[in-house]
C-alpha cells in the first residue's frame, strides 16, 4: 500500500484526518457541507443559465439561431484555449481562494446583462463577452475545485464526497428548468441571470467560512519553475505513460462525443419522429438528470459491496445498453423507452463518473494533481462541440432517428474501452502508479 502523500501533508487535527464515520457521513462535517451546500445552490443557478441565456438572446435582442449556436460555442472556447495552462497555474495557487474569484467574477458577470437591460444598453457583444468570460472562470474554478476536495475530505470519503456533489447536480438539472421557466414568466429573461449571479454569491459565502486552517497550502514550486508548456507537457505525459488514467481518458473523450451528439438532436427527434408535445418535451429531458441523481446515490454503497473497479465494469454491462432504448421510441406508450432509458443510462454514467473521478483524485501525485485535472476534463469537453456538430450532421445526412441509432451504439462500444482497460481483472482500483508499479500488475 502506498504513502497517501495528500493526507500526510494535511495538519493535524483537520477534518481529514479520519474517514467520517457518522450516519450523515460527510454531512456531518461542517467544512464539506458548507462547501456541499455553496455547490447545490451554485449549480441550480448555472441550470436556470442554461435556460435563461439563450432566452434573453432571443426575447430580448431577437438573436436567430446563429447566435444562440454562438453564445453556447462561447461558454465552452475556454476549455479548448486554457484547459491545459490552468491546471499549470491553479497548481501554484491555494485552492480556495482561486474558487472564490472565479465565483465572484461569475456573479458580476452575470449580474451585468439584467443591469444592462434595466438601462436599455444590453447588446449582442455583451452576451457572448459574459459567455466567454463565465466560460473562462469555470475552466478555472473546476480545475481548482477538483484539486480541493481531497484537501477537504479523507481519501476514503471521495467516493462519498463526489457522489453527494453530483447527486445534488443532477438534481439542481431536475429543477433548474422550472425555476427558469417561473422567473423568466414572472421577472423576464433577464432575471433568471439575476438568480444565477447571487448563487454564486451565496457559494462564495459558504467557501468564506469554511475554516481557512483547514486548507493544505499547494506543493511549493521550485525557485526557478519550469516553462509553461513543459509543466503542460509534464501532466499530459503523466497521464499518457499511464495505462489507467490514459484508458479512462479515452473512455471519458468518447463517451462524452456520443451523449452530446444524440443529446444535440435529442429534442427535434422526440418532437418530430416520436410526437412529443414541445411541453413534454422538457419532462423527458429530465429523466436523465434523475438517473443521475440515482447513479450518485448508488456509487458508494456499489463501491463498498463489489469494489470500485468492479462496480465500474457491472456497472457499464447493465447500464449503457440501455442507451439502445432511445432511438426505439415512438408516439403513444412507446415514449416511456425514452424516458426509461435515459434514466438507467444517466445513473450508470454518473456512477462512473463519481468512481473515476474519486480515482483520479487519489492516483495522481499531489504536485500534479491540477494539471491531471485541468488535462482530463481539457480531453472531456473538447470533444463536446465535436460530438454536437457530428450529430447535426448526421441528423442532416441520415435522419434522426438513424442518428440516434448510430450516436447510442456508439455509447454502447465506448464501454468496451473501459472493458478493455486495466480495470477488467482488479476488484478495486489502485492507491497509487507505485502500488501498481510494486504489484507488477
Amino acid at each position: 500500500m502506498t504513502t497517501d502523500l495528500t493526507r500526510a501533508a494535511a495538519p493535524a487535527g483537520t477534518s481529514r484526518g479520519a474517514p467520517a464515520r457518522s450516519r450523515w457521513g460527510l454531512l456531518a462535517r461542517p467544512e464539506f457541507r458548507l462547501l456541499w451546500a455553496g455547490e447545490s445552490i451554485s449549480r441550480l443557478g448555472s441550470s436556470v443559465t442554461s435556460v435563461a441565456l439563450p432566452l434573453v438572446a432571443v426575447v430580448s435582442l431577437n438573436a436567430g439561431p446563429l447566435t444562440v449556436g454562438l453564445l453556447n460555442g462561447a461558454v465552452w472556447l475556454p476549455w479548448l484555449l486554457l484547459g491545459l495552462p490552468a491546471g499549470v497555474w491553479v497548481g501554484r495557487l491555494p485552492r480556495r481562494p482561486v474558487m472564490i474569484c472565479c465565483n465572484l467574477a461569475s456573479a458580476a458577470l452575470f449580474a451585468s446583462i439584467p443591469v444592462a437591460g434595466w438601462l436599455g444598453a444590453l447588446t449582442t457583444a455583451q452576451l457572448l463577452l459574459v459567455a466567454l468570460l463565465t466560460g473562462t472562470a469555470a475552466v478555472f474554478f473546476n480545475a481548482a475545485y477538483q484539486a480541493y476536495l481531497p484537501e477537504l475530505v479523507h481519501r476514503d470519503d471521495l467516493i462519498e464526497g463526489n457522489a453527494k456533489l453530483q447527486g445534488s447536480a443532477s438534481a439542481a438539472q431536475v429543477a433548474g428548468p422550472g425555476v427558469a421557466g417561473l422567473t423568466v414568466q414572472w421577472c423576464g429573461a433577464a432575471a433568471g441571470l439575476l438568480v444565477d449571479a447571487v448563487t454564486f454569491l451565496a457559494a462564495s459565502a459558504a467557501l468564506l467560512l469554511i475554516r481557512g486552517d483547514r486548507d493544505r497550502e499547494p506543493v511549493p514550486a521550485p525557485v526557478a519553475p519550469a516553462p509553461l508548456r513543459a509543466q503542460v507537457r509534464e501532466g499530459l505525459a503523466f497521464i499518457l505513460r499511464d495505462r489507467f488514467l490514459r484508458s479512462f481518458l479515452l473512455y471519458g473523450a468518447s463517451a462524452n462525443a456520443a451523449l452530446t451528439g444524440y443529446q444535440s438532436i435529442a429534442v427535434l427527434f422526440l418532437v418530430r419522429e416520436v410526437g412529443v408535445a414541445p411541453g413534454a418535451v422538457g419532462l423527458l429531458a429530465a429523466a436523465g438528470a434523475v438517473g443521475g441523481v440515482f447513479g450518485a446515490i448508488a456509487a458508494r454503497p456499489l463501491c463498498r459491496r463489489l469494489g470500485t473497479a468492479r462496480a465500474v465494469r457491472i456497472v457499464l454491462l447493465a447500464a449503457t445498453p440501455f442507451g439502445l432504448l432511445l432511438p426505439a421510441a415512438g408516439p403513444g406508450p412507446r415514449v416511456a423507452l425514452y424516458a426509461f432509458g435515459s434514466v438507467v443510462l444517466v445513473a450508470g454514467v454518473t456512477l462512473c463518473n463519481v468512481v473515476l473521478g474519486s480515482f483520479r483524485q487519489t492516483y495522481a501525485p499531489p504536485a500534479l494533481l491540477s494539471r491531471v485535472v485541468a488535462t482530463s476534463m481539457f480531453a472531456n469537453q473538447a470533444t463536446i462541440p465535436l460530438g454536437a456538430v457530428g450529430g447535426g450532421a448526421l441528423g442532416a445526412t441520415f435522419g434522426l432517428r438513424a442518428t440516434m441509432w448510430i450516436m447510442t451504439g456508439v455509447l454502447v462500444l465506448c464501454g468496451g474501452l473501459l472493458l478493455a482497460s486495466p480495470l477488467r481483472k482488479d476488484r478495486d482500483l489502485p492507491a497509487g502508479p507505485a502500488t501498481e508499479e510494486r504489484s507488477g500488475r
